[in-house]
C-alpha cells in the first residue's frame, strides 16, 4: 500500500440506506446469539498503546465507510439508514490487563458482547499481552461489515503503526470457467441434513475452538484448489459426525461465501460477500471407508467453480423482495422473521468461510513484528448451529470452529476439530 492523501470525510448528517444484507441481519438479531465476527491477529512482540490508538484511529479515517452508526427513525420509516460520522463515538481500542486467561476472556467477549450499532464504529479492538507478544482481538458487528473488510482496516493500521509496506499480495490467476449447472448436484428443494446434536451446554450463545493445522498438500497442476479440499473435508467431517450420532441420511448443503472485492485501498467496506451453496448427495458420502477421493475432489471443484461464476444477488432473489421499501421497516422485519422460521428446515447444514491466504503482511514494525497467526470465526446461530472458518498465514492453516451452545458442547467441538484434521489429511491425493 502506497501513501495516499486522506480522503474527504462525509459530514455527520450524511445517511446511507441499509443494503439488503445489512437489513436482513438487522431484522433477525437475537440477544442470546450476538451477530459478531471475531478476528484474532497474533503478533510476536509488544505494541505501544498510544501509537496503536493513533494508527487505528487514522485507519478508520482512511476508510470512512466504517465510521457509521444506525440512525434513529420513526417506526413507520421505509428504510434503516446508516449515519456516517466525523469520527468515533467512543474509545475503540482497549488494553485488558495481562493474565493467563486474558485471551480466552477476550474471545468470550467477542462471542457474547456485540458492539453497539448506535455508536460508530460497530467494531472494537482489544490488544491483549501474551507471552511477550500481543493478540489483537477484534469484534465486528456482522450487521455492519464482514471480516475481510475489517481486516483491510487492520492492514492500514499496521502500515501506519509500523511504517512498513502492507500492500496486498496479488490474487492467484485462474482460468475463467463457463457458467453451467453444477454437475451432479442434488436438487436445492430437498431438505438438507442438520448437524446432529451433541452434548449442549446450559449456557446460551456460541462456543469457540481455534486450531493450527498444516496446509493440505495439493499436487502441482491439480484441477482443484485448497478451498475444494477444505470443502470436502468439511463434508466428510459432518457425514462422519452425523453417522456416529445416528442422524438420518440426507444431502449435505454447505454455504460458502464468495468475495470478489479488491484488497487494496479501494476495497468497499461493508458486507461484501455473496453466498453460494455447495451440495453433496448422501450417496457420495455414504461409505467413508470407500470414497474415491480424487473423483470427489474433481466433482467438488466443478461445482464450486460453476457456482462462483453464476451471477447471483448476495442473499438470493428472495432477500431483495423482502427488503423492498414498500412497507414500514417494522412490518418487513416481522415478515422476514416469519419467512426465516418457515424456511429453517431448508437452511444449509453448515457454513464454511475460507478467507484463504491472508493477503496482507500485517507487519507492525520492528518491535511488534509481523502476524504469524490470524483466526476468524463466523456467527453460528441455529438452525445451522455450526460454522467452520479458515485462513492461512505463514504456511499454516488456522481453523476456527464456532457452534451454538444449544446444539453442541466444548467436548463436541474438540471431536469435530479432530475429525476435520483427519479428513483434511485424507484429501492429500498423490499425483497420478
Amino acid at each position: 500500500m502506497t501513501a495516499v492523501e486522506r480522503p474527504a470525510h462525509p459530514g455527520p448528517a450524511e445517511r446511507v440506506p441499509f443494503p439488503v444484507v445489512d437489513e436482513i441481519a438487522r431484522h433477525c438479531l437475537r440477544d442470546g446469539e450476538p451477530e459478531t465476527v471475531h478476528i484474532e491477529v497474533h503478533l510476536p512482540g509488544p505494541v505501544d498503546p498510544a501509537r496503536l490508538r493513533t494508527a487505528f484511529g487514522e485507519a478508520l479515517a482512511r476508510h470512512p465507510r466504517i465510521l457509521m452508526r444506525e440512525a434513529p427513525g420513526p417506526w413507520y420509516r421505509r428504510r434503516y439508514e446508516w449515519e456516517l460520522t466525523a469520527g468515533p463515538d467512543r474509545e475503540v481500542v482497549t488494553f485488558p490487563a495481562p493474565g493467563p486467561d486474558a485471551v480466552r476472556e477476550a474471545r468470550t467477549r467477542a462471542l457474547t458482547q456485540a458492539p453497539s450499532l448506535t455508536l460508530a464504529p460497530p467494531v472494537r479492538l482489544e490488544a491483549v499481552p501474551e507471552a511477550g507478544g500481543t493478540v489483537l482481538v477484534l469484534t465486528v458487528h456482522h450487521t455492519a461489515l464482514d471480516g475481510p473488510a475489517c481486516l483491510r482496516v487492520v492492514a492500514t493500521a499496521a502500515e501506519l503503526y509500523g511504517g512498513r509496506d502492507n500492500s496486498p499480495a496479488a490474487p492467484p490467476v485462474r482460468a475463467a470457467e463457463p457458467a453451467q449447472a453444477p454437475a451432479g448436484a442434488p436438487s436445492p428443494w430437498v431438505r438438507p441434513a442438520r448437524v446432529a446434536p451433541g452434548s449442549p451446554d446450559a449456557s446460551p450463545g456460541n462456543g469457540l475452538l481455534v486450531a493450527e493445522l498444516g496446509l493440505p498438500h495439493r499436487p502441482k497442476g491439480a484441477p482443484y484448489t485448497v478451498n475444494d479440499q477444505l470443502m470436502v473435508a468439511t463434508a466428510l467431517t459432518l457425514a462422519h459426525w452425523n453417522r456416529d450420532h445416528g442422524a438420518r441420511a440426507a444431502p449435505l448443503r454447505i454455504t460458502m461465501p464468495v468475495d470478489d472485492r479488491p484488497r487494496d485501498l479501494t476495497m468497499p467496506i461493508g458486507n461484501g460477500t455473496r453466498l453460494v451453496e455447495v451440495t453433496f448427495a448422501d450417496e457420495e458420502l455414504a461409505d467413508l471407508s470407500r470414497i474415491d477421493m480424487a473423483a470427489l475432489l474433481h466433482r467438488t471443484a466443478t461445482r464450486t467453480r460453476t457456482l462462483k461464476s453464476l451471477p447471483r444477488p448476495q442473499l438470493g432473489h428472495g432477500a431483495a423482495l423482502l427488503t423492498a421499501p414498500v412497507m414500514p421497516v417494522t412490518w418487513r422485519a416481522a415478515a422476514t422473521r416469519a419467512v426465516r422460521r418457515a424456511a429453517s428446515p431448508w437452511t444449509s447444514t453448515t457454513l464454511l468461510s475460507n478467507i484463504g491466504r491472508i493477503p496482507y503482511p500485517l507487519d507492525f514494525g520492528a518491535e511488534a513484528g509481523r502476524a504469524h497467526a490470524v483466526w476468524f470465526s463466523a456467527p453460528a446461530r441455529m438452525p445451522r448451529g455450526l460454522t467452520f472458518t479458515t485462513a492461512s498465514t505463514a504456511g499454516r492453516l488456522h481453523l476456527a470452529l464456532r457452534w451454538s451452545r444449544a446444539l453442541l458442547g466444548d467436548g463436541d467441538g474438540a471431536r469435530l476439530r479432530d475429525l476435520f484434521a483427519h479428513h483434511l489429511h485424507s484429501t492429500e491425493v498423490p499425483a497420478p
